[in-house]
């Protein structure tokens, strides 16, 4: 028997989507926004786990990378590409590794290998392989492996942290 999608799940995904659309767009068209598109795309994303609303989050990951690419990203789709590998993605396998209480330590692990992945490929593909800095093209991978890892954990605890504090608003808002 399928779960019927509530109205309130469709809101709060609609919410989320028009959120994220909104911060990945205002993003991918102003160099200075981007790195905060990403990150407000990736919180506006948890509105709809925040109830666990799976179905929900995923099309509302889906219908961001498409209204993106139409509001300007088809003109730099590598500025898309941290989102749709990486922080469009990220709350969702969160809330799934808490759900189904999965091992914390070899699911970081494989989160941190992702993370590194997906900084190599926006180094390959977003700075077309040069930055500043002639050590950094020539050690990236040390550089990513290092630096990415270490700049990814910090970062996935300050996600799980935010997740809570939109789960607390959303349970608050919802009581009301």
């Amino acid at each position: 028997m399928q779960k019927k999608i509530s109205a309130f799940e469709i809101a709060l995904s609609a919410i989320a989507c028009a959120f994220s659309t909104l911060f990945m767009s205002l993003g991918v068209l102003n160099d200075f926004l981007l790195a905060t598109g990403y990150v407000a795309g990736c919180f506006a994303l948890m509105l709809p786990l925040s109830k666990g609303f799976i179905v929900g989050d995923v099309l509302a990951y889906a219908a961001t990378v498409l209204l993106t690419f139409l509001f300007g990203g088809i003109a730099v789709p590598w500025r898309v590409l941290p989102f749709v590998l990486f922080f469009g993605l990220h709350p969702l396998l969160n809330h799934l590794e808490l759900r189904f209480r999965w091992n914390k330590i070899l699911l970081l692990a494989v989160k941190v290998v992702w993370f590194d992945v997906t900084a190599y490929l926006v180094w390959r593909f977003l700075f077309g392989m040069t930055t500043s800095f002639d050590w950094v093209d020539e050690y990236i991978l040390p550089v990513i492996a290092v630096g990415g890892s270490l700049f990814f954990v910090a970062y996935d605890f300050c996600i799980f942290r935010c997740q809570r504090a939109v789960d607390k608003l959303i349970a608050r808002i919802d009581k009301k």
